[in-house]
């Protein structure tokens, strides 16, 4: 246990068990962090995870004021269910965690954008699918209407599981298809995988509903969102500590962005980098204002969480909506990332170290009662 004058924080983030014994704070992605807690006061160490050392980074944590993990949902093809479960432990034993398996459970996942659909970032035909059969006739429906959908699994990262799906001609489009038949022939779409260097194929429908069955394995489901036609214009990633805009990241292009005119179908799109900017950046004021006084508010008496359990560091990612009446930008949420975000602005490394501090300080208050 932590003396009364000193707080100790982990930094746990994945590696194996020969990294694990050389781990340091300058041979991490996260030194800046390591450096701004230190300068707090915090004696803060390196924690490599591997499920096969799992014992030992558990009796390490249960010594620590606090930890903070960077892990994603699936990692060097396994998931975090050992994981999760060993941080339930430390957390019950008074340890500050963040994020807390729980949070993770409750904001980031895809569910969440049905969750929030009615909020003012969501889209009210956000659909969840429990069952192959339920996609099957929904995305049925929805190409033989000619629209354009994305899909989401349950649980994912850096693209896995995320597919665009549209009709692969525009002459299935509209009333002529309307007019068809309840029970149409396989239709042909055109789908692209998120994962980087994913390209468009064309296929029938048939054939890509088997790519999504191992989706709903162990309990798994897939989300349904409209196609947003303002997505070559970008997507804003919004950078929050608890509920306070940290800064911004901004990327041009990304995976699912249709290739530009004149291209092959099968051209591989080309990805812009994220450039990061402060939260004091003059053309995403309008969005800062609405996260703070408008969503985040909805999103604490939505899930009943207050701010001091939200994320020390998440972020949510908002595409181009349609203009409103003004001509102003709406924006719609894409996603909601809270278990291993980085890296992120500069602006928000101070507020992290702070908001660690006070996480912290608070957990020691809690167990000494």
């Amino acid at each position: 246990m932590s003396n009364d004058t000193v707080f100790k924080v982990a930094i746990l983030y994945p590696g194996d068990a020969e990294q694990r014994k050389t781990a340091t704070p300058e041979n991490s992605r996260f030194l800046p962090v390591f450096r701004a807690l230190a300068e707090l006061g915090l004696q803060v160490e390196p924690t490599v995870y591997h499920d096969d050392v799992g014992d030992e980074v558990r009796a390490q944590l249960i010594q620590v004021d606090g930890v903070l993990v960077w892990v994603n949902p699936i990692e060097g093809g396994r998931d975090r269910t050992r994981l999760d479960a060993m941080l339930r432990q430390v957390a019950a034993s008074g340890v500050y965690v963040s994020t807390h398996p729980d949070v993770i459970l409750k904001l980031g996942t895809k569910e969440v954008l049905v969750q929030t659909r009615r909020m003012g970032w969501g889209v009210d035909d956000t659909q969840q699918h429990l069952a192959i059969d339920q996609l099957r006739q929904t995305l049925s429906s929805q190409i033989a209407a000619g629209q354009a959908r994305v899909l989401k699994q349950y649980r994912g990262n850096g693209g896995n599981g995320v597919w665009k799906v549209e009709p692969a001609t525009e002459a299935i489009r509209g009333e002529e298809q309307r007019r068809a038949s309840a029970s149409p022939p396989d239709a042909l779409v055109r789908v692209r995988h998120a994962k980087r260097g994913s390209v468009d194929e064309t296929m029938p429908l048939s054939e890509f509903l088997v790519r999504c069955e191992p989706y709903f394995e162990n309990k798994g489901r897939i989300i349904n969102q409209a196609y947003q036609a303002r997505l070559p214009e970008g997507m804003v990633r919004c950078y929050l500590v608890h509920d306070k805009v940290a800064g911004f990241g901004h990327q041009a292009i990304n995976a699912l962005c249709p290739p530009p005119p004149g291209a092959p179908p099968d051209a591989v799109p080309a990805t812009t980098p994220r450039l990061y900017h402060p939260a004091s950046m003059p053309q995403f004021q309008a969005i800062k204002r609405k996260m703070e006084a408008e969503w985040m508010p909805q999103l604490h008496s939505l899930f009943n969480i207050d701010s001091s359990r939200l994320p020390i560091i998440w972020d949510c990612d908002f595409l181009l909506g349609a203009k409103d009446e003004t001509g102003a930008d709406t924006y719609v949420l894409c996603e909601i990332n809270v278990s291993c975000v980085s890296p992120f602005p500069d602006s928000a490394i101070d507020m992290i170290a702070s908001a660690t501090l006070d996480r912290v300080r608070e957990s020691r208050q809690m167990r000494s009662r």
